[in-house]
């Protein structure tokens, strides 16, 4: 069904009339109480995963934006990843949960769970509940369900480091014949213990259960306040020598003349005294008046994109893409009893002063997610930059994959690139120099513990160029690829910081080193030896072993600084753009030996019906891009609106692989924009297709700087850009910058059915490439 953001229009027409005492407190445009954008949500998408095929694999998140910690049913047994399903029937409790994915799992962790029983219910399995999608409410900031097997209604609305639970049990004697309520408190296995005492009202424990990743000192504290007192406590413990001691706590109250049970519940890392303190982000606030504030806050942050006269369900799709940008990297710092910024160190488990942030992987994220947050979010991410630098300070290394310390996963030292990034685009830490010092370090060092930290096999590739393919490191030619890019990143930070050129050169003739793996006899990379030769046999189709979940028709884009000169090594235009065709053109064929098994990013691949296009994995997500840099933009018009229209739902599939920590998220609402940052690290958007007819951005939350995007014509059979126009100037540039987008004005598209073959052509309209940057 067709309907207009009934918000939109009025928004638009009035932002220019409002006082600035009519802002919000993050700078967007105040939003209508009784619809606005967080409406569109669905935390549902995604849900509908599993191991061996991934729809998304997300949970409903129930947070505040970035908040440290956040909440959700748990269907998914103590410790599975997979913690919340779609199909699943039966709720076993209310989780926090600091999961960044189901492959790096949690941390943090601890449920409540009311029931109804004569005797308290410890086995997890016995207490669940029946539960229907049709007696759920599920948004960012509130969740209710209906657990059928109690006849008790549970909700809960969440702050940045605390949660209020109403829990509307049945009366004994009046609703049901069963006499007891009790609330059970489970604090995992892994180390955990829980007190509480008859005639208070206070619950308070530990958790220790995590899945790497942290000191040995490792704890979360949390605390439970009820509203009454609590009339009797039972108390469970299993000793395990490998697990740890796992403890759950069972409570019982008095609900006949109230049935509303409020619990106020609130966690630290710090220690339990700053988990009481935590609390206070409650307060004496009720129930309504916190899930308020929490809609308010979404509000605010999503009403930073405004879209218009989209479908129903491109709206939904778009806004529930954005939450999903919203809610990693996590901030990881707390606020103590002086109002300082303290954090508890997960890289050397000491409490420290300043920011943290952490559950991201940089190897997906550096692609789009922080490019959003520079874009239209920078002050969070000053903060983020920040923190960044205290991981180095703390650690010794800037992370690559923190949940919530270094975490062994993934390749690359793509730190580089999200430091530059932002650097670039305006957001400045204040430790410049560590900055510098850092980003070198990475790039010269590698962890002592946790290999995917700085640069495994770092002394072949800056002896060499490359990463040998027989030197006992695996997906040495992913790595040599992005260490190539990363390299340009450091040239380009260290010069933006105008840094001696000694520093800096050494990186820029680096930045060529993906040359060094280029095959011209099949126009792919393929891994080498070290004695120079190419590795033997090579099956271009085979996923993993010289590549991270990927193939060699899937790498071979990575050279995200210098396009041109793939271009150039292809062997011209036409060469370059049969290759990216070729893509689409092969069947869904595979060589999964490497794995064993058909790992769930090949099915997700096969199943699409896109040839050897894997959306769902992030080596090719900016692939399709890559046509604006080869004179025919067209097919990437073309091909990107059939991504946004095919492969993104807003169902509980709705996604066609990984979502990863909000990546494969922002590349759709990059995608929907009409653009997308191809290489992070120079200020430029490519031009895709604009799914809407209209969208206004109000970067960094500043209402005075409107960008209005507006598509002319656009519909499902419009997809190609006919001409554009900056500010009323006509443009046939395939690109935008990034101050054309946050200084306000006006893009003005006109959308066609048919594909302009005479716009973009010309190689002065082409992005950004190294080997033809005259400044370098």
């Amino acid at each position: 069904m067709n309907r207009r953001y009934r918000m939109a229009t009025l928004l638009i027409a009035i932002f220019t009339t409002l006082t600035f005492s009519g802002l919000s407190q993050t700078g967007a445009p105040p939003l209508d109480d009784d619809f606005g954008p967080v409406d569109m949500v669905s935390p549902l998408i995604g849900t509908q995963s599993s191991f061996e095929l991934s729809n998304g694999n997300t949970y409903p998140v129930i947070a505040r934006p970035w908040g440290m910690n956040s909440w959700t049913p748990q269907t998914g047994k103590m410790g599975d990843g997979w913690q919340y399903t779609y199909n699943a029937h039966k709720i076993r409790g209310f989780k926090q949960t600091h999961q960044p994915s189901p492959w790096i799992n949690d941390y943090g962790q601890f449920s409540l769970m009311p029931i109804i029983s004569n005797e308290p219910v410890f086995d997890e399995d016995k207490r669940a509940s029946w539960f229907s999608h049709k007696a759920e409410t599920v948004t960012p900031y509130y969740y209710s369900v209906y657990l059928a097997d109690y006849n008790i209604k549970a909700e809960l609305t969440p702050t940045e480091r605390a949660a209020v639970f109403r829990f509307l049990y049945p009366r004994p004697g009046v609703d049901n014949g069963f006499p007891t309520p009790w609330l059970i408190i489970d604090g995992f296995d892994g180390g955990s213990d829980i007190q509480a005492a008859e005639g208070s009202n206070i619950i308070s424990g530990y958790t220790t259960k995590n899945s790497g990743g942290v000191p040995e000192n490792f704890r979360c504290h949390f605390i439970i306040k009820l509203d009454r007192p609590i009339l009797e406590v039972k108390k469970w413990v299993k000793e395990d020598t490998e697990k740890g001691t796992h403890t759950q706590l069972a409570v019982r109250f008095d609900v006949r003349k109230n049935p509303y049970v409020i619990a106020k519940v609130a966690s630290s890392f710090i220690s339990q005294e700053q988990a009481q303190l935590n609390l206070q982000e409650i307060g004496n606030r009720d129930f309504e008046t916190v899930k308020r504030a929490g809609r308010k806050v979404w509000n605010d942050l999503l009403g930073r994109i405004i879209v218009e006269d989209g479908t129903t369900d491109q709206m939904r799709t778009f806004y529930s893409a954005l939450y999903r940008s919203l809610l990693f990297p996590r901030r990881f710092f707390e606020i103590n009893g002086k109002q300082e910024i303290v954090h508890y160190s997960p890289y050397n488990g000491k409490i420290e002063q300043g920011y943290m942030y952490t559950d991201t992987g940089f190897w997906d994220t550096f692609r789009s997610l922080f490019p959003l947050l520079n874009l239209l979010y920078p002050e969070e991410n000053k903060k983020i930059q920040e923190g960044l630098i205290n991981t180095y300070k703390e650690s010794g290394f800037f992370p690559e994959w923190a949940s919530p310390g270094h975490r062994d996963c993934m390749v690359g030292n793509n730190s580089a690139s999200v430091l530059a990034d932002a650097f670039i685009k305006g957001i400045r830490v204040a430790d410049k120099k560590m900055l510098a010092k850092g980003v070198v370090h990475g790039a010269n060092n590698v962890h002592p513990t946790v290999k995917s930290t700085g640069r495994l096999g770092y002394k072949y590739y800056n002896k060499l160029g490359y990463v040998p393919y027989n030197a006992g490191i695996n997906e040495s030619v992913a790595r040599t690829l992005e260490y190539s890019y990363n390299d340009w990143c450091i040239y380009r930070l260290l010069r933006s910081m105008r840094r001696p050129e000694k520093e800096w050169e050494t990186y820029a003739s680096r930045a060529l080193n993906y040359r060094t793996l280029f095959d011209p006899t099949s126009n792919l990379m393929r891994g080498r030896l070290k004695n120079g030769r190419w590795m033997e046999p090579f099956e271009p189709l085979k996923w993993g072993d010289a590549f991270t979940e990927g193939n060699a028709w899937h790498y071979v884009w990575s050279v995200f600084h210098d396009v041109q000169g793939l271009i150039d090594l292809m062997g011209g235009d036409g060469a370059f753009t049969d290759m990216l065709d070729h893509v689409f053109k092969l069947p869904p064929i595979f060589d999964e030996s490497y794995y064993g098994f058909v790992i769930h990013e090949i099915r997700e691949m096969q199943i699409t019906n896109m040839g050897n296009y894997a959306h769902g994995n992030q080596p090719i997500q900016h692939m399709i891009y890559l046509y604006n840099y080869a004179g025919e933009p067209w097919k990437a018009q073309a091909r990107v609106r059939e991504v946004m229209n095919k492969l993104y739902t807003p169902n509980p599939d709705g996604y066609c692989g990984d979502e990863d920590n909000g990546q494969t998220s922002a590349w759709y609402v990059f995608s929907a924009m009409g653009f997308y940052p191809v290489c992070p690290g120079t200020d430029q958007y490519v031009l895709g297709s604009p799914l809407f007819p209209r969208i206004t951005l109000f970067p960094g939350g500043d209402r005075y700087k409107p960008t209005v995007i507006e598509a002319k014509g656009n519909n499902d059979t419009t997809p190609y850009i006919e001409s554009l126009t900056i500010n009323g100037i006509p443009s046939g540039r395939c690109y935008l910058t990034h101050k054309e987008l946050t200084e306000g004005g006006k893009l003005v598209f006109t959308m066609s059915s048919q594909p302009n073959k005479e716009r973009g052509t010309l190689t002065t309209d082409r992005p950004y490439s190294f080997s033809t940057d005259p400044s370098k």
